[in-house]
């Protein structure tokens, strides 16, 4: 892969280049036993989860439309297991990549992308042991990193714990000029509706001002309310517990200005234009199956740098 500059300072500047999952390896449709999140898990006991075909065609297409943008575009390599979800990989911030820390049945994901590591110059930082974090719980912003977290009892309880408080004091270490706000998630194995599986499927901070959140994912009240005191509330978009669980908080910003959702979203995306978005509709039906869909799928490499 052609080496790419790595340079992410928030989630909304003009996007160059991004990796985008792959739907190619993912395999059948797995047992139940091998589930970690309820939303998959609901799919395989309805026998509704998804093909590989169909997952295949609609990540295809979602990034011909992000090419047809103009953004340059990546994808791991095809190594025969679920590469779907290019986002919890790693994350970019500033001019470093940030390689995660993992559920086990998803290590070896990491594999896709190491050829892209091997050829980039920039610095790569691997967590310490103690550290676990996935990329749909990081989201750079300006001045600031927020993070999605779960507290040490939820951690050792629930599945879908991906990410622990020692990942914040990391990032922190790491990124000094950058404050640092960590947000506790509720967390469920069984209930998609009371499960906040990463931040951006409850939380989405976009380029003009404005804010998705679905309140009921954030387990502190406190912290759920410093976030809001930053917003008008005629900036706020509240996402009930059935929107979020079709993922409707978890849309993707190429620009200030311009949003990509799925279009099933009418009421989320009526309200995304009327805010003044050019917001791009795509189909991933499919794959939101999986319990994600367009921030998870990708994985921003470079962005222009604010001025």
């Amino acid at each position: 892969m052609k080496s790419i500059e790595w340079n992410i300072q928030d989630e909304w500047q003009p996007l160059e280049a991004v990796m985008v999952g792959i739907g190619e390896g993912m395999g059948p449709v797995p047992k139940l036993e091998a589930t970690y999140d309820p939303q998959s898990r609901k799919h395989v006991q309805r026998g509704t989860y998804p093909l590989e075909a169909d997952v295949t065609r609609e990540l295809n297409a979602f990034a011909a439309v992000l090419s047809a943008c103009g953004v340059q575009i990546k994808r791991p390599e095809t190594l025969g297991f679920n590469q779907v979800f290019a986002r919890d990989i790693g994350v970019v911030i500033d001019n470093a990549f940030i390689m995660t820390s993992m559920v086990a049945d998803r290590e070896q994901e990491q594999a896709g992308i190491a050829r892209m590591l091997d050829g980039n110059p920039g610095k790569v930082h691997y967590p310490p042991a103690d550290v676990r974090l996935e990329g749909g719980d990081i989201m750079p912003m300006p001045g600031e990193i927020w993070v999605g977290c779960a507290s040490d009892d939820d951690f050792d309880t629930f599945t879908t714990a991906r990410t622990n408080r020692k990942a914040a004091e990391w990032l922190g270490a790491l990124f000094p000029n950058r404050t640092i706000r960590a947000f506790e998630l509720r967390k469920s194995d069984r209930d998609p509706q009371r499960n906040a599986l990463h931040l951006d499927c409850c939380l989405a901070p976009l380029g003009l001002g404005h804010l998705l959140v679905h309140s009921e994912g954030f387990k502190r009240a406190e912290e759920l309310q410093a976030l809001l005191n930053r917003y008008d509330a005629s900036d706020v978009c509240e996402i009930s517990a059935q929107e979020m669980e079709r993922m409707q908080c978890n849309v993707f910003s190429i620009s200030p200005e311009k949003v990509v959702s799925d279009k099933r979203f009418g009421r989320t995306n009526a309200i995304l234009k009327s805010w003044g978005y050019d917001v791009i509709e795509v189909e991933l039906q499919e794959t939101s199956k999986m319990g994600g869909l367009l921030r998870c799928a990708t994985l921003p490499l470079r962005r222009t740098p604010a001025a």
